[in-house]
């Protein structure tokens, strides 16, 4: 009897950990849905690494108590290693070469305000700047032009421009450069306070694209994402967690419909102008595993994704602890050592830069 309920258990235990996969590879995938036809699904990608961290439970589970049943959670991570290569990359550092090398530098500056944490963040976020010695430095949220910004930079760099975008003139998108400043063209797409330029850089004889974007927000509230990163703790109660996930999906999927046409956009310029290198970069308002982050990687590397390491964390404010910015580049541009420096925290988010390998010059 004792053997039998033992069998039963663990068979049990097997059925879980199967439907535990099961859903890891739907949510792995949720990036592949279309935001206006499934909106509820293609915000899904935020509960992956929960479902992760399940099946890892499960992996211990079964390494102490059936060894042979291990073969089933191993064999969900190595079928979800596509989105958790996204997800979680684990690439091995790699010695930036010598030669026509550029260094590039994404960063949203919550508009200098440092909330919550300083009152000095313009001139924190300027000397991090200056140190890093970027060749392209772009901005997000860059509009406190009434302290000098642009008169300070350009002590640093020669080439430099803000566009306000959206409809309130309340978000700028800037680019800061050594490379001289040809022209400048705003990407169509209906937005409040979003908005994506693209900037014409000459190098040598050739031209660079560099898209510096901003997309729409999920407008959630401080209190909001508390939830949510409660919910993900387990800490509520189930009444409770029914009616704060409706609540929280309404929201998301209301924003990634938002964010939908504008990744679609953005992908069809990069189409439009693949005889030119592209770089495109900045804050993405969304999960490594979205519509969002995917239609606009179709066709580039993903810096992170191809030389970067573990979760890159890029939004610190509480809730939403995920990569939200990127820096991508045209498959003739080789990438090196994509991070997010999570030790400085001037704004809501992690300054993002890596290392780009420009091809030969025409």
């Amino acid at each position: 009897m004792i053997k039998q309920l033992k069998t039963f258990t663990l068979r049990m235990v097997a059925g879980a950990n199967i439907a535990t996969v099961a859903v890891m590879l739907v949510l792995g995938n949720a990036d592949r849905f279309d935001p206006v036809s499934h909106s509820v699904l293609s915000c899904l990608g935020l509960a992956f690494p929960v479902f992760l961290l399940i099946n890892l439970a499960f992996l211990f589970f079964w390494l102490i108590f059936k060894f042979r049943y291990a073969l089933i959670p191993v064999a969900g991570y190595v079928l979800a290693y596509g989105p958790v290569s996204v997800y979680m990359p684990l690439n091995i550092p790699s010695e930036v070469p010598d030669g026509d090398v550029v260094k590039v530098l994404s960063y949203n500056v919550q508009s200098y305000d440092g909330s919550p944490r300083y009152d000095n963040s313009f001139d924190m976020i300027y000397e991090y700047i200056k140190r890093s010695d970027a060749d392209i430095v772009c901005l997000q949220e860059d509009i406190d032009t009434w302290r000098g910004t642009f008169a300070k930079y350009r002590q640093v760099y020669e080439y430099m421009d803000t566009t306000h975008v959206g409809y309130t003139a309340l978000n700028g998108v800037g680019i800061y450069t050594r490379y001289p400043i040809i022209r400048k063209e705003r990407i169509e797409y209906d937005s409040r306070g979003n908005g994506s330029v693209a900037y014409y850089l000459q190098r040598g004889s050739d031209t660079l694209i560099v898209i510096n974007n901003h997309f729409e927000s999920n407008h959630l509230s401080l209190a909001e994402r508390g939830m949510y990163k409660t919910m993900l703790k387990g800490e509520m109660g189930r009444d409770t967690v029914r009616e704060e996930s409706k609540k929280l999906l309404n929201k998301l999927s209301d924003a990634v419909c938002l964010r939908a046409p504008q990744a679609d956009a953005v992908h069809a310029y990069i189409v439009d102008h693949v005889q030119y290198p592209i770089i495109v970069c900045g804050d993405f308002n969304d999960n490594p595993i979205s519509y969002t982050r995917r239609t606009v990687a179709d066709g580039l590397t993903d810096c992170f994704v191809a030389t970067g390491r573990g979760l890159g964390i890029s939004y610190n404010l509480k809730g939403f602890f995920v990569r939200i910015d990127n820096i991508m580049c045209s498959n003739d541009l080789t990438p090196y050592n994509c991070t997010v420096d999570s030790k400085f925290d001037a704004s809501d988010h992690y300054p993002i830069y890596c290392w780009i390998k420009m091809p030969p010059k025409r």
